[in-house]
């Protein structure tokens, strides 16, 4: 048996670190389901400090929320709220005890598909995080209902295999590449965000 293949490397790939806050460099764990692909800690880096590292009073969306790294980060850096939401009822079960062992009481996951999320959500939320699985991802749909639940100085953060161009109302703030993985800070076109 090869190293890749023991137990304990396995428990070590199912495992992130949390990169920045008051929960830096603790270790989460997260669900083996196929095509779940946590967002590297270098991307993650990149978009805190595109967001900025304090994020105190911020509400975040995080749409295919996964390992739920994004989710704790922003909980991590002060985000009042961090509604975590994915398809998978194993995951969010995984969310919900990874949240009960940092102390998260700002955590908020529920079961869903995030097109059904959206059309049912009434809130609007500072950040929103966008990273569906590549390959399935309806943009021309999930990209404006994102935008409609933003606040006026919201970002909506999106993860792609390729470029993508904003919707109506957004444009792509910042953006960069990660090996095969871009991803995209975007905002109103209307303003700058506020401070």
């Amino acid at each position: 048996m090869s190293p890749r293949n023991t137990p304990q490397a396995h428990r070590q790939s199912n495992q992130l670190r949390i990169i920045g806050g008051r929960w830096r460099g603790r270790r989460i764990g997260f669900s083996s389901v196929p095509g779940l692909r946590p967002t590297p800690d270098r991307v993650r880096e990149t978009l805190f400090n595109w967001l900025g590292q304090d994020l105190a009073g911020a509400k975040t969306l995080d749409l295919f929320a996964g390992s739920g790294a994004l989710t704790f980060e922003a909980l991590s850096r002060g985000a009042t709220l961090g509604v975590a939401v994915d398809h998978h009822a194993g995951i969010v079960r995984k969310l919900v005890a990874n949240g009960e062992a940092l102390g998260a009481m700002a955590l908020e996951a529920h079961c869903s598909d995030a097109r059904t999320f959206l059309a049912r959500e009434l809130r609007a939320f500072d950040v929103i995080f966008l990273d569906p699985p590549f390959g399935n991802a309806d943009w021309n749909a999930l990209l404006p209902a994102a935008a409609e639940r933003l606040t006026p100085s919201g970002m909506l953060y999106v993860e792609a295999p390729a470029a993508i161009g904003a919707p109506d109302g957004l444009e792509v703030w910042r953006g960069d590449k990660a090996g095969q993985v871009h991803y995209h800070l975007l905002r109103r076109a209307n303003g700058a965000r506020s401070a």
